[in-house]
């Protein structure tokens, strides 16, 4: 099993995707989209892929937060608000801002898995930080660590009664970011001492059954790799000081934070400690270049891939959907905000 995940060009496989996906055997894949545009037609695509591989729970993703991050939106698809919506009523009242968010991730999670959806690259648990670029911004579940990790549980047990893995992300924190890491690398220069607020909510949920690394340079760790490729940083901080022991992939390797051809990020990534390789843009020449070059996925790795898709459930649509975006609309009105 080749360790990454790749994206898809379209609306349904190519004959190129389905011969090339076949021999290489991802260990799963991403949605954008470019791939998403009727509730048949995305479930006829999972379905397609599951046949191709004979895996019922086979590592289906997408970038499903709300507010600004949502592959799948309205008229086809129901509208979730982004995690700023949950911060301004958990000030005001915890408890209902935790229920509202179990129940707005359980709602998305009944909807993904009815597309036949495994993963949701969500919750955030990035420590929104004064003077930092939007990248995180209103994604962001608030600016206190203790808040950010109970918002966060709440999202991953909403996700897993839905019957979906959410994954936790972008670890060690990508709060601190002054650039967007889509087009450039952030460095960060905070100290160790300091970077202890970023790392707060990642150690409260290392029992996560996803995490996704970023790509920013932390100097007080390692000041030549970023993250993603650093052996420091995945080693001594994600899987030590925090304590993930779950399934590791990379954010998207084709973000321009990363330096070098997409094959050779994929692998220094591996090399560092990462599990898997998030490759979204369905280029086949880079797909078929970390195909080539990465050695399979090691008997730890697809034991963490097991794992994390031990929950996962794909079923056909649930009526409770609806009750439950009516409690969270009811829970968020009381900060005085529309879903």
């Amino acid at each position: 099993m080749t360790p990454a995940i790749f994206g898809l060009s379209g609306t349904r496989l190519t004959a190129e995707e389905r011969d090339f996906f076949r021999e290489a055997d991802p260990a799963g894949y991403i949605l954008f989209g470019r791939n998403c545009e009727t509730r048949e037609q995305l479930r006829a695509l999972t379905d397609s892929l599951r046949e191709l591989h004979g895996r019922e729970r086979l590592f289906v993703c997408i970038d499903q937060e709300g507010g600004r991050v949502a592959r799948l939106r309205p008229p086809q698809w129901a509208g979730y608000p982004a995690g700023a919506a949950f911060d301004e009523l958990y000030r005001i009242a915890p408890a209902s801002a935790i229920e509202a968010a179990r129940a707005n991730a359980e709602a998305m999670a009944l909807e993904l898995s009815a597309m036949g959806i495994t993963v949701d690259c969500h919750p955030p648990l990035d420590v929104r930080q004064e003077g930092a670029h939007d990248v995180i911004g209103d994604r962001a579940l608030g600016s206190e660590p203790r808040q950010v990790a109970a918002l966060g549980r709440a999202i991953l047990d909403g996700l897993a009664r839905g019957g979906v893995a959410g994954c936790i992300k972008h670890m060690p924190g990508h709060g601190r970011s002054s650039t967007d890491t889509h087009k450039e690398m952030p460095t960060v220069t905070a100290s160790e001492a300091e970077l202890e607020t970023d790392l707060a909510p990642f150690r409260a949920l290392a029992d996560a059954p996803i995490g996704m690394t970023g790509h920013l340079l932390f100097t007080a760790w390692d000041a030549d790799n970023p993250g993603t490729l650093s052996p420091t940083v995945v080693n001594a901080v994600i899987r030590g000081r925090i304590g993930f022991g779950g399934l590791l992939l990379t954010d998207d390797i084709d973000m321009e934070a990363l330096s070098g051809s997409v094959p050779e990020r994929a692998e220094r990534a591996i090399a560092a400690g990462c599990d898997l390789v998030l490759n979204c843009w369905a280029k086949m020449d880079d797909m078929a270049a970390i195909a080539a070059r990465l050695p399979a996925l090691p008997d730890q790795g697809l034991k963490r891939l097991e794992q994390a898709l031990k929950g996962t459930q794909v079923r056909e649509s649930d009526e409770r959907a609806a009750d439950l975006l009516a409690k969270r609309d009811a829970l968020l009105a009381l900060a005085g905000r529309a879903a």
